[in-house]
């Protein structure tokens, strides 16, 4: 389905007719251009290209293709503008987004594994994570092992988030859950058929 380029400006709470509270996540969505339509026809599928931001010869601003059927192909043309009104009350949309990197992490942190015993001899190997592979047979670690490594930076997929509210004028989107990434990071946000 169509979507748009937002950026993620941060979580806030709202409070509904109960007084409950629902956590939300605000997202701006400045005008997405659309550069390209592709057709089954020509390119051998349907898809519109749109940009975030001018597209200049130093800076190249992000570039996103989304598929649509051929039926919703034929609403869209070239340099038309995809805004926050693109969106409903209550439209259902899945985010897409990298998380938040961590960095090089030991397997405490990420693999959840336990800490080594504190006492009985062991005075330096309290964080190692043990054994990791046999001694002859088959003298080697096994592809897959959980080990130390990079931890998060990695492409996460939100699905039935529901918008909540729709702020024409600052061009914001808040919806209702967390969405992937750290405040200021680029998340695209995709309608759902739901």
């Amino acid at each position: 389905m169509v979507g748009v380029i937002g950026k993620k400006i941060g979580m806030s709470v709202i409070l509904n007719a109960n007084g409950i509270s629902i956590p939300v996540t605000i997202i701006e969505v400045l005008p997405n251009k659309i550069l390209n339509i592709k057709t089954k026809k020509i390119d051998g599928y349907n898809a519109i290209q749109i940009t975030n931001g001018k597209l200049l010869k130093k800076k190249v601003a992000r570039l996103k293709e989304f598929r649509v059927s051929s039926k919703d192909i034929k609403h869209f043309t070239c340099q038309d503008k995809l805004t926050v009104s693109f969106f409903k009350l209550d439209d259902v949309v899945k985010v897409s987004g990298l998380t938040k990197g961590k960095g090089y992490q030991g397997t405490i942190k990420r693999w959840n594994f336990n800490s080594q015993n504190k006492s009985h001899g062991n005075s330096l190997s309290h964080r190692t994570p043990g054994s990791t592979g046999q001694c002859q047979t088959p003298g080697r670690v096994f592809k897959g092992k959980k080990m130390a490594g990079r931890m998060k930076n990695k492409k996460k997929t939100v699905s039935n988030l529901k918008v909540i509210k729709i702020n024409i004028e600052l061009n914001l989107i808040i919806i209702k859950g967390a969405v992937p990434g750290y405040n200021g990071r680029e998340v695209f946000i995709n309608k759902t058929k739901c």
